[in-house]
């Protein structure tokens, strides 16, 4: 588990996302929070993988989320996302 865990991490990273305690992530609706995204550990979400099914604190609303590249964004929305954060457990 530790082996799956950290290749994803490392993959993740070396793709350009920011996999960890303040990962930016958008929701189907297009909303940027914050949350922990560790990958194949998760508490709060169900894990599919590259997205999860997960309740967007912007929204107020249960829906896909994906990670986004933090280099794709404009500073604006990174610190829009800084601003929404999920609750604070995987």
């Amino acid at each position: 588990m530790v082996a799956i865990t950290g290749g994803g991490t490392l993959l993740g990273r070396l793709l350009g996302y920011n996999h960890g305690m303040h990962t930016v992530v958008r929701c189907r609706q297009g909303h940027l929070f914050t949350t922990i995204w560790i990958p194949e550990i998760t508490l709060k979400a169900v894990d599919l993988g590259v997205a999860r099914l997960q309740r967007c604190p912007v929204g107020r609303h249960w829906t896909l989320i994906t990670p986004v590249k933090p280099a794709s964004l404009t500073d604006d929305e990174r610190q829009f996302a800084e601003q929404h954060r999920d609750v604070r457990i995987p």
